[in-house]
């Protein structure tokens, strides 16, 4: 299986290079294009996905992105058949603001958002002024502040939509620090740079960054990630052997194995 690894700066050149799928509504097609952020999702397709689909005749192509922008838009554009790499507000918030029709099938196993040291290595030591990286897009940004405000550290103000705050609707600061918004595949290494960094699961776990070094990960159970295909594929049969193969007892037998740690799916029985 080739994996092709997409950046944010080719993005429109991406999306015209990727062939559109020519059985988008072919109940026989046995080639199904997964794209995913780099790292364990992509892991999850490698080592478990695709030797189940392969097992039922499917041919497999593994596509990584490093943004969260890309694998929506070449979805819709067709050049995917599938993704995985999103939570559902994220999904809907871009779908909204974007104009297109995707749907979540099933969720999948998600390594939760942390915050990590950079310059300062406990809590104890916040103080006025320390900087905290969070990312820079607007449902990621809010798991952020949502996260930062269950430990004490922020207060958002009353009445405001807490999947769509922003840096803006902080009413009470009383440790003082300073929010540093950045992309969130540059988190991990912003650690060098601030004081302390909010990360997402993912970026963390492709980093080699353990959730054990956390100094507090988030709590809420909203943003586990799910797989996605275009709405009108809902009901093809590639679509429930998606849902089958990210559901198998083998699947998730590996992924408590591999993924220790990890928020796993609600519909699991373990």
């Amino acid at each position: 299986m080739r994996r092709t690894l997409l950046k944010l700066p080719l993005l429109a050149l991406a999306i015209s290079a990727l062939p559109l799928s020519p059985m988008a509504a072919d109940a026989d097609r046995k080639d199904i294009v997964i794209g995913t952020t780099v790292g364990d999702f992509a892991d999850m397709v490698t080592e478990s996905v695709k030797p189940f689909l392969e097992a039922r005749g499917y041919r497999v192509k593994l596509v990584e992105f490093t943004d969260y922008v890309m694998p929506n838009l070449a979805l819709a554009e067709g050049a995917l058949d599938v993704n995985c790499f999103q939570h559902r507000p994220y999904l809907e918030t871009f779908s909204r603001d974007r104009g297109l029709d995707l749907t979540p099938v099933t969720q999948v196993p998600t390594g939760p958002m942390g915050l990590y040291s950079g310059k300062l290595d406990s809590l104890e030591r916040v103080n006025k002024g320390s900087t905290v990286a969070i990312p820079n897009d607007p449902t990621n940004q809010a798991r952020a502040l949502l996260m930062l405000e269950d430990l004490g550290w922020i207060k958002l103000k009353a009445g405001i939509d807490p999947l769509r705050a922003s840096e803006f609707d902080v009413a009470e600061n009383p440790k003082g620090i300073r929010l540093v918004p950045l992309e969130a595949a540059q988190l991990p290494r912003s650690r060098q740079d601030v004081d302390f960094s909010v990360i997402n699961g993912n970026y963390a776990a492709s980093s080699g960054i353990p959730f054990a070094e956390g100094l507090f990960l988030e709590r809420s159970y909203d943003f586990i990630n799910w797989v996605v295909v275009r709405s009108e594929d809902r009901d093809q049969p590639f679509v429930q052997d998606l849902i089958d193969a990210y559901n198998a007892d083998g699947f998730k037998d590996y992924a408590i194995r591999r993924f220790e740690g990890y928020k796993y799916p609600e519909s699991w029985n373990r």
